[in-house]
């Protein structure tokens, strides 16, 4: 999966801090409690990400290059949000396929 430049300073500061990465995990696992859809999971989480790095852009170095590099525009944080759903989410329950009588 390629993850933009944002989503990769984002990334890599969470996984550098206990803390946030904790915080993170819960979150990923709370989002998809709450919506059982893989897509609109990774949807509301990619949001979440995004008002993250805007807030945590005016205070962390790492994370202020965002502003300078894309204008003040909100990346998209969506291929990070897909990434930490398929690393930390329990897995999806499988299909029930029909089964065959002979």
């Amino acid at each position: 999966m390629s993850l933009n430049r944002s989503e990769q300073q984002v990334g890599d500061y969470v996984l550098a801090n206990p803390e946030e990465l904790s915080f993170w995990q819960d979150k990923v696992k709370q989002v998809v409690g709450e919506e059982p859809d893989r897509h609109r999971a990774a949807a509301e989480l990619a949001e979440r990400l995004q008002g993250y790095l805007t807030e945590r852009a005016t205070v962390i170095p790492e994370l202020r290059e965002h502003d300078r590099h894309e204008g003040g525009q909100v990346p998209s944080m969506r291929n990070l949000a897909e990434y930490w759903l398929r690393l930390w989410a329990p897995p999806p329950p499988k299909k029930k396929s029909e089964s065959i009588s002979w």
